[in-house]
């Protein structure tokens, strides 16, 4: 039973490796295509290529290069080094970090997440900073007219199926919107939590309201916090306060 265990071992380390290894000639390395060579590296030396497969996906997103292009790319750097197609594991790794990468870099420049349609949180913090502006101009103070009104979905902290996770955020965003419908701005500061940037008035009346909705449309298991939380009298301070709501 022993032998046999480490039989199957033995087994699956050289079917994970790919044969055997060897150097890579310059002739060879000057045939790959940009940024491949440590795919290139990997594979020529029998060992597996998922990890180089990932770092490459986050560098031609970087470069603005599209996903087949790179998957292209990809496949012409198995095809030189060990002459066959790439394998399930390698092209997922690429891809998931080429679409990471690239999701990132929408969030940064978008208003809005692309999986959900709610504001960023850089676009919250802009929005606050809109506020804060203009209330210094008229002379006035931003806090005792706007609040933060925060929905926080405890159920979903850890969650691991991020995709699962956004439609659920997606559809208590609807119920809240159905409530704070006008000019007011949702988003997200967390993949838990959502944020609405709304003025005071009959806030408290909304906010009960808002609270009955999520109650019919969430199951009984499933907990919804809700509070308001006033906003700093300076910008600095509103940061901070973004900051700890992105985090807890």
């Amino acid at each position: 039973m022993v032998m046999g265990l480490f039989a199957t071992i033995a087994n699956r380390s050289s079917g994970t490796t790919g044969g055997k290894s060897q150097e890579m000639s310059d002739s060879l390395r000057q045939k790959l295509p940009a940024r491949f060579e440590a795919v290139g590296e990997a594979l020529a030396a029998g060992s597996e290529a998922h990890a180089a497969c990932a770092v490459v996906g986050r560098d031609l997103a970087r470069d603005g290069v599209d996903l087949s292009e790179a998957l292209h790319s990809l496949r012409s750097t198995f095809a030189l080094v060990v002459g066959r197609e790439p394998d399930f594991e390698s092209t997922r790794s690429l891809g998931i970090a080429w679409s990471d990468e690239t999701l990132g870099y929408l969030h940064e420049v978008s208003c809005e997440n692309p999986l959900t349609g709610m504001a960023t949180l850089a676009h919250l913090r802009g929005r606050l900073a809109e506020i804060q502006r203009g209330a210094e101009a008229r002379g006035t103070a931003a806090e005792p007219a706007h609040a933060l009104v925060v929905v926080d979905v405890p159920l979903l902290a850890g969650a691991t199926d991020q995709l699962a996770s956004s439609l659920v955020m997606a559809q208590v965003a609807s119920q809240v919107r159905l409530v704070f419908e006008g000019e007011e701005t949702i988003g997200e500061a967390s993949p838990t939590r959502l944020l609405v940037i709304a003025e005071r008035a009959d806030l408290g009346n909304r906010v009960g309201t808002l609270r009955d909705l999520l109650d019919e449309v969430t199951p009984p298991d499933s907990v919804v916090r809700l509070w308001i939380e006033g906003l700093p009298a300076t910008a600095a301070a509103t940061s901070t306060l973004l900051d700890e709501l992105a985090r807890t």
